[in-house]
């Protein structure tokens, strides 16, 4: 499949609800996979977490851990289905949050892992 990108929500998502997105990460860093990817033009991945409020969001040692996860996962998503990693994007405007540590998702493609 061609995806275009990377859509992220969070776990109160409205629109989540059990489905409508492709992998899980935790604040462990713990990673569920959906049976089928969803969306034939981009891949979701859900985040634990309410980031539409500062204190919605994950203490900063479970933070750190959900974000690496993030960031590996979407480095072997991009390889896998040779998916551009500069394509990540907000599910809408209150998803994942006004509160998201978009700053602390760092993808290094060309270093591997972070």
């Amino acid at each position: 499949m061609n995806y275009k990108g990377f859509i992220l929500h969070q776990s109160r998502c409205t629109s989540i609800n059990g489905k409508g997105f492709d992998f899980w990460v935790g604040v462990d860093g713990a990673i569920y996979a959906a049976p089928l990817l969803t969306d034939p033009e981009y891949i979701h991945i859900c985040l634990e977490g309410d980031f539409s409020w500062e204190d919605g969001i994950p203490p900063l040692s479970g933070r750190k851990e959900q974000l690496f996860a993030t960031g590996k996962l979407i480095l072997e998503l991009v390889e896998r289905y040779q998916i551009s990693p500069l394509i990540i994007e907000p599910h809408n405007n209150y998803c994942p949050g006004a509160f998201f540590p978009w700053n602390e998702l760092v993808i290094y493609p060309s270093d591997g892992y972070h």
